[in-house]
């Protein structure tokens, strides 16, 4: 894709959602880093289901290790994977406390060092929480990178670093959440609603897919 083209690509996004958020529900830079950790591998509706209430009681890492594994663990039962989940997240609550005075860092290299806390799960939380300027990498996001033609590459870490050299200003905090709300809503693993896709002409895709009966493509406008 041209560097013009991956303007606009950007510019339509933002035109059609110029204030991007997680649909992870958090109160706070704890309960958000929470919510991601318990995201792996399952929906973001099935963890703010399952983390609803427990965030009415927890707010904080000290609060969340007096409650423990197994108080945690009847929160979070629901979501898949939901016992390695639940003791990443004690561990990390502990290090929270013990280490950093019970705040979260916003520091990818500190965050990284947390049980259960991955490049992408840091790459979230200093995006959404800090305001720092990464790509954290799903499979929505990967898939659009390469079907689109944005940023193609073979492992999630390619995709990234042709998303952070890529990527131009004043789209570059925002992207992330442009990119997986696109993968999630329209750029559809299976079958992509090409037919709605504000960004289809841009994008190197092919074949387009058609509209279903009864609806028609929309017009576009700049």
């Amino acid at each position: 894709m041209k560097k013009a083209d991956i303007f606009e690509f950007y510019r339509r996004l933002a035109d059609a959602n110029p204030s991007p958020e997680t649909e992870l529900a958090y109160g706070n830079v704890y309960q958000l880093l929470v919510a991601v950790v318990c995201s792996a591998q399952s929906t973001d509706v099935g963890v703010n289901k399952a983390t609803r209430r427990l965030f009415e009681e927890i707010e904080k890492p000290a609060q969340m290790v007096q409650l423990g594994e197994d108080g945690l663990k009847e929160h979070i039962k629901t979501i898949g994977l939901f016992n390695g989940k639940a003791k990443n997240v004690i561990a990390l609550s502990e290090i929270l406390v013990r280490d950093h005075g019970g705040e979260v860092p916003a520091n990818r290299d500190a965050l990284e060092a947390l049980p259960g806390v991955g490049r992408k799960t840091a790459n979230v939380v200093m995006n959404t929480a800090f305001g720092a300027e990464t790509f954290a990498v799903d499979t929505h996001i990967f898939r659009v990178g390469n079907r689109t033609g944005l940023a193609p590459g073979k492992t999630v870490l390619a995709v990234e670093k042709a998303l952070d050299k890529r990527t131009p200003h004043p789209f570059r905090i925002g992207a992330h959440h442009w990119l997986i709300l696109h993968g999630r809503y329209i750029c559809k693993a299976r079958t992509p609603e090409c037919w709605r896709c504000p960004v289809a002409d841009l994008c190197r895709f092919k074949p387009k897919t058609a509209p279903p009966k009864g609806k028609s493509a929309p017009i576009q406008v700049d």
